[in-house]
């Protein structure tokens, strides 16, 4: 269970550990992120998973398909790397 600051919204810091989790390629290309599955493992609503996959979106680390749901876009490690020099 994860033990969110009081200080930081939720969606931040989920927003912050999937973003972690497509560095480290725990989640690579074409990962399809499950808010269900999320949002049981954070103890959150799925408004809140939303919320932070909505950031990731905005980002250009995820993309969303009608019908489908979201999932890691290709090319997303790079642009984390180009964003970290």
């Amino acid at each position: 269970m994860v033990e969110f600051s009081a200080t930081k919204p939720k969606w931040k810091q989920i927003a912050g550990i999937l973003r972690e989790r497509i560095r480290t390629g725990e989640y690579g290309p074409d990962t399809l992120i499950v808010e269900l599955q999320l949002a049981q493992e954070f103890e959150v609503a799925r408004q809140t998973i939303r919320k932070a996959i909505t950031k990731l979106r905005d980002e250009g680390l995820l993309e969303t398909e009608v019908g489908v749901g979201s999932s890691v876009r290709a090319g997303a490690v790079e642009r984390l790397q180009a964003v970290d020099e």
